[in-house]
């Protein structure tokens, strides 16, 4: 049986070959992790570039006394290529970087202090900051935090589960034991695909190993840098996006709810979207045609509401039941 390890870095990927290159160099020179056994896994998400060669290239220069894997993972969606990243991890923690995320150099040597410095901890996210390609509209503080970014001060703070705050998966350490303990092998939401914007798959995860008692932090000695294009500022993507995220809220709304009263719940819910919709629109009645954020927020607002219902018709909740 292979030995296990005290942390693997795992990069799940889509079309990621123009991005991994700046990633991997950043992980090659991590520094004070020469005490620390630790693995690079990529996970390919059925990309169509050449991310396959340009991994393979790497590995037969690769002089690193930890390994850089590679493995394929056809099924569409950021669920999927996570959990199958779990199941291929050797170490006890699982950091998740995305193609476009960017470590400073103690990332991996954080993020291994942190581990052993919170022996109940179950998840830890990072601090990230963005690096825009352009600057974004003076208001976009209001909804950056959607763009993963987490910028939550420079102390250590236990996410609680009364708050309903959760760290992003971007720069998200999790227990292995964790996560296979709590998180269901079939969850009902599985991340954005082509011509399905649907998302909050991390949370869904996240609200799980929550609700089976292990701690969850932001831990901001972890940091990294979210590269944003261009394209993700503007509105053919943002309101899809926000849309999608409103659509998923339910399964993250549930999770810690008995299905008993889950309807009394839900419905209660939609009573205080309907009072916060009504809200937005009359401190926004004027703005919405030059203000992208409020209608990011209208979006958000909106899907929010229908979410049990489109659930519902799509199928997402009776093939959970199943």
């Amino acid at each position: 049986m292979p030995t296990k390890l005290n942390f693997t870095v795992a990069i799940p990927t889509y079309n990621g070959a123009s991005r991994l290159p700046e990633l991997l160099e950043r992980l090659r020179n991590q520094i004070n992790t020469e005490n620390l056994a630790w693995e690079i896994i990529v996970v390919d998400n059925n990309s169509t570039d050449n991310t396959a060669e340009l991994i393979k290239s790497y590995q037969e220069n690769w002089q690193c006394s930890y390994p850089l894997k590679y493995c394929f993972e056809a099924q569409q969606g950021a669920a999927y290529a996570r959990k199958r990243a779990v199941l291929e991890a050797r170490g006890k923690f699982i950091g998740f970087l995305d193609d476009d995320n960017y470590p400073l150099s103690n990332w991996v040597a954080a993020a291994n202090a942190f581990a052993k410095e919170h022996p109940h901890v179950g998840a830890y996210g990072s601090q990230i900051h963005p690096d825009w390609e352009v600057k974004p509209p003076e208001n976009f503080h209001r909804i950056s935090a959607f763009l993963a970014i987490t910028e939550r001060g420079d102390i250590p703070l236990l996410y609680k589960p009364h708050t309903k705050l959760l760290p992003p998966s971007a720069g998200l350490v999790v227990r292995r034991q964790a996560w296979l303990t709590s998180v269901p092998n079939n969850p009902i939401l599985t991340g954005r695909v082509t011509g399905n914007m649907l998302t909050g798959e991390d949370l869904e995860m996240l609200c799980y190993i929550q609700k089976a008692g292990w701690q969850i932090w932001y831990n901001p000695e972890m940091e990294i840098y979210h590269k944003i294009p261009k394209s993700r500022l503007e509105k053919a993507y943002l309101i899809p996006f926000f849309r999608g995220i409103g659509l998923s809220r339910y399964v993250t709304r549930m999770v810690n709810i008995k299905p008993f009263y889950q309807s009394l719940v839900s419905f209660a819910y939609a009573i205080n979207d309907l009072r916060k919709i009504a809200l937005h629109l009359l401190k926004h009645r004027n703005n919405f045609k030059h203000d992208l954020v409020a209608n990011c927020e209208l979006q958000l607002l909106l899907s929010s509401l229908i979410s049990p219902f489109y659930l519902w018709r799509n199928g997402y909740l009776k093939m959970n039941k199943e």
